[in-house]
């Protein structure tokens, strides 16, 4: 039995041994270990700081964007409220328009009126569908100058100047508008 208490004394030993080498490990250790704990702690709240600022700025951008796009959005209503009544008395001046070439041409066959109503319509449509602004300017310039050949076909009309009882100018118009 003394070769066996001698080796576990021995086996004793060396796990006292080894415990006493890793506990004066972690003595000479600590400060390191703590230094790095305290380093550790200090950047997750510098983290955590920063990560507050950037979602407080998150939010004011998305606040202020929220804000832009509700005026711009506001704007745009606006405008397109604005654009609708402006078809509308568009519309209204072409129903006028074809009334005063009923009024000015009483033999003239309705479908003609129609054909004429028809053509202005056709071009205020283009004019409001087109996006390109100087292509909206070109259709704006065609229908006004329709509307002009029309009402003074009428005019001519009522003076007696009509040369066979049509609307000459603007059936050109019409024609000339189709041969492009």
């Amino acid at each position: 039995m003394s070769s066996i208490s001698r080796w576990l004394g021995e086996a004793l030993a060396f796990l006292r041994r080894s415990r006493d080498d890793n506990l004066q490990w972690h003595l000479s250790r600590h400060e390191d270990v703590a230094e790095l704990r305290q380093t550790k702690a200090l950047a997750e709240q510098a983290l955590v700081a920063q990560l507050k600022k950037q979602s407080q700025q998150l939010a004011h951008e998305l606040a202020v964007n929220k804000a832009r796009n509700s005026n711009e959005l506001a704007m745009v209503k606006t405008q397109c409220q604005q654009d609708l009544k402006d078809y509308q008395q568009y519309l209204q001046s072409l129903d006028k328009l074809k009334e005063s070439l009923r009024s000015s041409y009483a033999h003239l066959p309705e479908a003609v009126a129609f054909t004429i109503h028809h053509h202005a319509k056709q071009l205020l449509n283009r004019m409001w569908d087109t996006q390109e602004p100087q292509e909206k300017m070109k259709i704006e310039m065609q229908l006004l100058q329709f509307m002009t050949a029309v009402h003074e076909d009428s005019q001519a009309s009522l003076q007696g100047e009509g040369n066979d009882g049509l609307p000459q100018r603007a059936l050109a118009f019409i024609d000339a508008d189709l041969a492009d």
